[in-house]
């Protein structure tokens, strides 16, 4: 099965967050597709190799809600990923935010009738 998520990624610096869009495999957790937003990593470099880089995160959005996780940067291969046991428990995390109805509003149940007063014969 080939399923892939659009994801935002935030590669967190000490002074700044920097932006971008990519593709999450489920599969295999590789995150592909990355586009830049309001950056440019060819004149700026990428993200991580800066000297106030902290940490790469991603958020999965379903309307409202939201679940973020942790992901893993390769600065030799300018790669992003995803451990295995953390591609694992955002699966999970995952599955209940797109089982839920978008805008995080429960589903509302239908109204029941009133059960039917019974008539005594007369």
């Amino acid at each position: 099965m080939d399923l892939k998520l659009p994801i935002t990624i935030h590669d967190e610096l000490a002074d700044e967050v920097i932006e971008s869009k990519g593709m999450l495999d489920l599969a295999s957790g590789e995150i592909t597709q990355v586009k830049y937003v309001d950056f440019d990593i060819e004149e700026e470099g990428f993200p991580a190799e800066s000297e106030d880089y902290d940490f790469t995160c991603g958020t999965l959005s379903n309307g409202s809600k939201e679940v973020e996780f942790r992901i893993e940067v390769d600065v030799v291969g300018r790669t992003y990923s995803i451990t295995p046991s953390e591609l694992l428990e955002l699966k999970g995390r995952a599955a209940k935010l797109f089982s839920a109805p978008p805008g995080g509003h429960p589903v509302d149940e239908p109204a029941r009738k009133p059960a039917a007063k019974k008539r005594s014969p007369r």
